[in-house]
């Protein structure tokens, strides 16, 4: 390789651009469910299982509770999810989805077709994509 320090010989810059560029995209139709690309992110987990605790929240989201807590009160503050202490550990804080989170989830599932449509990607690009992604993921959190 030339010169290791130029920009155009960077991995982790396309990357950024990317991440930045795809969550660009998801905007207009966060926008629709007045919800940021993270709490976005909760809510998935949450549609997908739930109860979840602020620590299995964190490990999925690769988030630590001080950044996660905030995220959780503001969509409690919606109305669209419920904070819990279990009873027998305090400690521990259980994440449950709110009837108006639940519903919200019917809106939310036209937003990934949108997204490819927006962005121009087929579902088999995408697949492609998502593959190299999650294999550089799990290389690099393995090092």
């Amino acid at each position: 390789m030339e010169n290791p320090l130029l920009l155009k010989n960077q991995i982790c810059f396309p990357l950024y651009a990317l991440s930045r560029e795809v969550i660009q995209h998801y905007r207009p139709f966060l926008d629709e469910l007045d919800l940021t690309y993270p709490q976005y992110l909760v809510l998935m987990i949450l549609w997908e299982s739930q109860p979840q605790t602020v620590n299995q929240l964190g490990e999925k989201l690769l988030l630590d509770s001080g950044t996660l807590t905030p995220l959780l009160k503001r969509l409690e503050a919606k109305g669209l999810l419920t904070r819990k202490r279990k009873a027998e550990d305090e400690r521990v804080v259980e994440i449950s989805l709110t009837e108006a989170g639940q519903a919200m989830r019917s809106r939310a599932e036209e937003i990934p077709a949108k997204l490819m449509d927006a962005m121009g990607f087929t579902v088999e690009e995408m697949v492609e994509l998502k593959q190299i992604v999650d294999k550089l993921l799990a290389k690099s959190s393995r090092s």
